[in-house]
């Protein structure tokens, strides 16, 4: 089996295509279970943030399994695959699994080392457990990412200095007002990304924090936490009348500001112009919006250039960051390559034994008038000669775990000595569990 990986992310596709190939949070199942009817999926979870969307997948054929993931993210959004086919990167094998361990560890981040991407993998994967659409390898890779960035951020200083997407836009904020003391903030949505804008928020002084969500109780739980106060989202155009700064990040599936709504709004506000910061994908403002005269919109792309400016000092720790992940790929390529290895082990030496039982059975059989002793001898002979015939072929198949010969010697052996599929199945769980303990140190973890 092999890992892929199939996706589009910032560096590759600007904010309009990746609204585009966005995927609602309420619909995650619902694309999981139908990217499991494609042939060459057979284990699979999908990642869908403002930055990228990835879909990890597991295939018996590299090839086939990167076509049908395409196939299906222009299938499900409605697109021609040609259109979006320049933004798309695939990875498979050892490339594949370093992607997902930068990308958990915040080092592929737009904000490198932000916090934000771990949380959002880990929902991907409670997706996916959801949706039935993980296994063996799937869970082996996902506890083996959490690990390596939980890794990565004690063991390295990445996350020492604050450049979230949150902090970005308040700064953006801050730079544009000069000051942002007696400043009306009205926040649209109450998720993580909103919450750590109000700390800064409140941080650079702002006079009042305005919490707006469809669901009225979790609005309120969120101004609690900032002295705000939480407003219902039928309240809207009101709040956009008083406020001075609006930062909007919801998961709505439309536009939920317009021009229409928003030349209504300035005509009410004597003048004043609107500043609007939309953080989400897809987005929730019109981008037409930000052609009306005293209207000021900014998108998550256009946080870049500050979040550049202060990442100076986390590439030396990203750099340290890069060696944790190279030793962690070769740790799970280790364990990777036991599920080919191991379960053919265990096989053969079945095999051998079930052989050499049977001739063993025979012998005694004839031996009508042996002993205890003569019989304590052919099982002994007969034990022996299972062991030296494995002797051989399994010191091979432990060396070509260190080459790139595994796969050869697994596929001759399986042929030569008519190893079940079924049982190589279920041995391969049962080595990534743990049973297999020869070389344990070095093999299986």
């Amino acid at each position: 089996m092999n890992i892929i990986i199939v996706g589009l992310n910032y560096r590759t596709a600007p904010l309009p295509i990746r609204e585009r190939l966005a995927f609602l949070p309420s619909r995650i199942q619902e694309a999981l279970a139908q990217l499991m009817e494609r042939p060459a999926v057979r284990e699979c979870l999908l990642l869908s943030t403002c930055n990228r969307v990835e879909v990890y997948a597991v295939t018996p054929q590299v090839e086939e399994g990167v076509e049908e993931v395409r196939r299906f993210l222009a299938d499900y959004h409605g697109l021609e695959e040609g259109a979006i086919r320049p933004h798309l990167y695939a990875w498979c094998g050892v490339a594949a699994v370093r992607h997902l361990f930068r990308v958990a560890s915040g080092l592929d981040s737009m904000v490198i080392g932000e916090p934000q991407i771990l949380g959002q993998v880990k929902v991907a994967y409670s997706q996916a457990c959801r949706a039935k659409t993980n296994a063996l390898i799937v869970n082996r890779l996902l506890h083996r990412t959490f690990s390596v960035a939980k890794r990565v951020r004690s063991e390295t200083a990445i996350a020492g200095k604050a450049v979230s997407i949150p902090f970005a836009a308040v700064e953006m904020v801050r730079r544009i007002f000069g000051t942002l003391a007696g400043k009306n903030v009205l926040l649209i949505g109450s998720g993580k990304i909103g919450e750590l804008a109000a700390q800064h928020f409140l941080g650079h002084g702002v006079h009042s924090i305005t919490v707006i969500n469809r669901t009225l109780e979790r609005a309120r739980d969120m101004a609690e936490k900032f002295r705000g106060r939480a407003v219902s989202f039928e309240r809207l155009s009101d709040q956009l009348v008083s406020a001075d700064i609006v930062l909007s990040c919801t998961a709505a599936p439309h536009y939920i500001i317009r021009p229409q709504d928003v030349e209504r709004i300035l005509a009410r506000r004597g003048g004043r112009p609107l500043f609007l910061v939309d953080v989400a994908v897809p987005r929730d403002i019109d981008p037409l919006v930000g052609s009306i005269p005293q209207v000021y919109l900014y998108d998550v792309d256009d946080l870049q250039g500050i979040i550049s400016s202060n990442l100076v000092s986390r590439r030396k720790e990203a750099e340290k960051g890069e060696l944790i992940i190279e030793e962690e790929v070769v740790r799970f390529q280790r364990w990777l390559g036991n599920l080919e290895v191991v379960p053919t082990i265990l096989s053969l030496r079945r095999r051998v034994e079930e052989i050499c039982g049977t001739e063993r059975d025979k012998a005694l059989a004839a031996l009508e008038g042996a002993g205890e002793r003569e019989r304590a001898a052919v099982e002994v002979m007969a034990s022996a000669i299972a062991g030296k015939l494995l002797h051989y072929p399994i010191a091979a198949l432990k060396s070509s775990r260190q080459r790139r010969t595994g796969n050869y010697y697994v596929d001759a052996l399986r042929h030569l000595f008519d190893l079940d599929p079924q049982t190589q199945s279920g041995a391969g769980e049962a080595a990534a569990e743990g049973d297999w303990k020869e070389d344990s140190q070095e093999g299986v973890e």
